[in-house]
């Protein structure tokens, strides 16, 4: 797909890595499964935490998260992300016999259900072997490996799929390490570093996705540089996945609580894929689907019906009822 001649990231889309436009890749492999990105794919958020920043509490049973996952999937959502340690700024860490508990039984039931594919968030190899065996086909580790050295090897040996996050120290401490000269550059560098411990490790290229790690040790100036140069990243060689959702950096732009973040959310994943990205993880699934249907259509290339909202799918503020 190329993007239109005088737009952010215009070109012919050919696959280089010159000015001519962003990269453009066909799919991205996991264990048991590839996903097509010809169109923009849509990561729905399943937080199973009490602390987290916008929707922790929601899913207060297994039952009432497949409700919520089936619900995602109408709307569009081509992915599902299960978390169950909220790594907002300054959260506290749980214990791994915690985390597993919260998300083992709703991955079970999710597989069984013919749910997914599925991605456990999560930065602890223990944990992320038990979800795969349980059923998630992705890894997202939003320390790009850093946090515990055996992940890659789990990773590598039960064949998943793989997101290599950028952030800077813990969830406790990261707000301290958002320091940088070229935030763009030292975020690509440190994703670099991150891509060669996955590859190092026997995880085949094709199954990495790169997420730049926005409003992790980042200010919210430095998120909006980061997105505004998001095309850096494609040096990689990697898929990118851009996960602004109601975060703060657009609070801080528009003065506005996470509960009223939803446009500004629907702005940055639009211009994220003007920019290069194909992997939007949000809590919304709905909107952001539509806006990049029509973005991808107004770019010229008609959305398959893998990004539409299936027919009968409910607006976001219905979901409060069923929690």
């Amino acid at each position: 797909m190329s993007l239109p001649a005088g737009q952010p990231g215009a070109g012919t889309g050919t696959g280089t890595l010159e000015a001519t436009g962003p990269r453009v890749f066909s799919e991205w492999c996991f264990s048991e499964g590839k996903l097509d990105l010809s169109t923009p794919a849509v990561m729905g958020i399943m937080n199973f935490t009490p602390d987290s920043f916008f929707d922790g509490g929601e899913l207060t049973s297994v039952e009432v998260a497949l409700n919520r996952a089936r619900l995602l999937l109408m709307e569009g959502a081509r992915i599902l992300d299960v978390g169950g340690e909220s790594t907002r700024p300054g959260a506290d860490p749980v214990s791994v016999k915690e985390e597993l508990e919260r998300v083992l039984p709703f991955i079970r039931q999710a597989s069984k259900a013919g749910l997914g594919p599925l991605s456990i968030d999560t930065r602890r190899a223990a944990v992320a072997r038990e979800a795969l065996r349980s059923g998630s086909q992705i890894v997202n580790d939003v320390s790009g490996l850093r946090h515990d050295p055996g992940m890659a090897k789990v990773v590598a040996e039960e064949g998943a799929g793989l997101v290599l996050s950028h952030m800077r120290g813990t969830p406790a401490t990261m707000s301290e390490l958002a320091e940088y000269g070229d935030v763009a550059k030292e975020v690509t560098q440190e994703l670099g570093a991150s891509l060669s411990l996955a590859l190092d490790a026997g995880i085949p290229k094709e199954r990495i996705v790169v997420d730049p790690g926005i409003g992790f040790s980042k200010t919210g100036g430095q998120s909006l540089d980061l997105l505004r140069n998001l095309a850096s990243l494609q040096v990689l060689g990697c898929p990118i996945m851009v996960g602004p959702s109601r975060k703060s950096f657009i609070g801080e732009v528009t003065g506005l609580p996470p509960t009223e973040r939803l446009p500004g959310t629907l702005a940055a994943c639009v211009l994220a894929f003007s920019w290069g990205a194909r992997i939007f993880r949000v809590h919304d699934v709905a909107p952001i689907v539509q806006g990049l249907s029509v973005t991808q259509a107004i770019f010229g290339a008609w959305p398959r019906d893998g990004v539409r909202p299936r027919k009968g799918s409910r607006a976001p503020q219905d979901r409060a009822q069923e929690s």
